[in-house]
């Protein structure tokens, strides 16, 4: 048998090499086809590997709630101004609404504030600026940070609010050149820190930064959330120049917070009218299927605390992901649909020509015929040469979508991801297609008499 396949083989190779450009044009279709299907396939892959690294970047299992203007609702009295707006204030995201949530919520793994401010760095003589941000020691674990040198904040040092930090990758590298920063100073603003850690580098794209609003980690500075508000800047705590900037003429003293009434209802003494102690509030749960419970938990124990302003918000970064991804997977999908159709043009192509081979081999069909082989030796032929005409330019194909995916990352600068399994699979198709397209033409040629076939001209 394999003697057999050989043979045909020979021949099939002799028929292409009599007829090179039409064998050339034939394969075309199977060529793009191939090379189209894993071009886009690598695309797909890339794009879900981006979606897995943003979703490493916010967190699995994490459910973020972080500060907006606030919704007003009732009814407007004369002078145009909501009843519900002059009686319904809020002491904004703070550390009690945290411990709230630690105390009562089921579910949670660990939570952590985030306190943020723009300042800049100063170490000899290099200043630049940055973002200093208040956390706990739980939220290097909840944000899949890895402190690479040095260690965590201790208990002692939170509850203590020392000046220390954790400096992101980059901060390193521009301040501390090639020296260890571990146990030396920085000054953030008018606050001199003392460098306990160093976080990895964290690989972060202009398009993860734009489409998730996520910062460059690497060029943050991290503190104690109690440092930042009792020896930095504390939202929450209205201050003489807040009252020298005309912001106090009317100072509420709601929920253990100082609210200004100036400035519309529920702004305060904050320069840029957030008068939010926290930045936002991450909350790691225990599993991604109680993502969704939790928010509407937290929404509802929240509302509650501020008494009935709606000035937060709570996203489930997973949620946002997953139909970003469902998204992306249609979009893929449909893009390989499109690309498959130049295999099935291929295929009808080498039905064509191999319909045309067979009506110009008539005379060779019924030499063969006559002297002893079978119909089944003649559909092998013409099926062999079919398979050939497809291996060739599935293997072409697989160069060129190989190189149209590198030739897309390096000029669109989006993420290709050429894996085995798409170039199998567009191999395979590209065989498939050879046997049912070859197989008519092969089994039209083996019927024709053999008598007819001598005398054919």
């Amino acid at each position: 048998m394999l003697q057999k396949i050989l043979y045909n083989f020979d021949i099939a190779l002799e028929a292409i090499q009599r007829n090179k450009l039409r064998a050339f044009l034939t394969s075309l279709g199977i060529i793009f086809g191939v090379s189209s299907v894993i071009a886009m396939l690598a695309i797909g892959t890339g794009a879900q590997q981006e979606v897995l690294q943003q979703m490493e970047l916010l967190g699995t299992n994490n459910v973020i709630v972080q500060p907006v203007v606030e919704q007003r609702e009732g009814n407007v009295n004369e002078e145009g101004t909501s009843s519900r707006e002059q009686n319904k204030f809020s002491p904004g995201l703070n550390l009690k609404d945290l411990e709230s949530i630690k105390q009562f919520v089921p579910q949670v793994e660990k939570l952590s504030p985030e306190i943020m401010y723009e300042t800049s760095f100063i170490r000899n003589a290099r200043i630049r600026s940055g973002k200093l941000v208040g956390v706990n020691k739980d939220y290097f674990d909840i944000t899949n940070f890895e402190i690479v040198e040095g260690s965590n904040f201790s208990d002692i040092q939170i509850a203590n609010s020392e000046p220390v930090c954790v400096i992101g990758y980059d901060v390193k590298t521009r301040f501390f050149g090639g020296e260890s920063p571990i146990g030396k100073k920085i000054k953030a603003g008018h606050l001199w820190l003392t460098v306990i850690g160093v976080i990895g580098k964290k690989e972060v794209s202009t398009e993860n930064i734009e489409n998730l609003g996520i910062r460059n980690f690497n060029l943050d500075v991290y503190a104690p959330a109690t440092t930042v508000l009792l020896r930095f800047k504390n939202r929450a705590v209205l201050t003489a120049n807040d009252l020298q900037s005309g912001r106090g003429s009317s100072v509420i003293f709601m929920g253990g917070a100082m609210i200004s009434s100036s400035g519309g209802g529920g702004s305060n003494n904050s320069g840029d009218g957030n008068y939010n102690q926290l930045d936002r509030l991450i909350v790691k749960v225990t599993d991604t299927k109680y993502s969704g419970e939790i928010a509407d938990l937290l929404s509802r124990m929240l509302k509650r605390r501020h008494n009935d302003v709606v000035d937060f918000e709570i996203i489930v970064p997973e949620q946002l992901l997953q139909q970003e991804q469902r998204t992306k997977r249609i979009f893929n999908i449909v893009l390989s649909s499109i690309a498959s159709i130049s295999l099935i043009v291929g295929g009808i192509g080498i039905m064509n020509i191999m319909l045309a081979s067979v009506v110009e081999r008539y005379r060779e069909i019924g030499v063969r015929m006559a002297v002893g082989a079978q119909k089944k030796d003649i559909e092998l032929q013409f099926l062999t040469e079919a398979l050939t005409i497809s291996i060739t330019g599935g293997f072409i194909g697989i160069i060129l979508g190989m190189a149209f995916s590198y030739a897309i990352e390096a000029s669109a600068d989006i993420a290709t991801i050429v894996t085995p399994g798409s170039i199998f699979i567009s191999f395979g198709v590209a065989l498939v297609i050879g046997v049912v397209f070859g197989y008519y033409p092969a089994k039209r040629a083996a019927q024709h008499d053999p008598v007819h076939a001598l005398r054919h001209e």
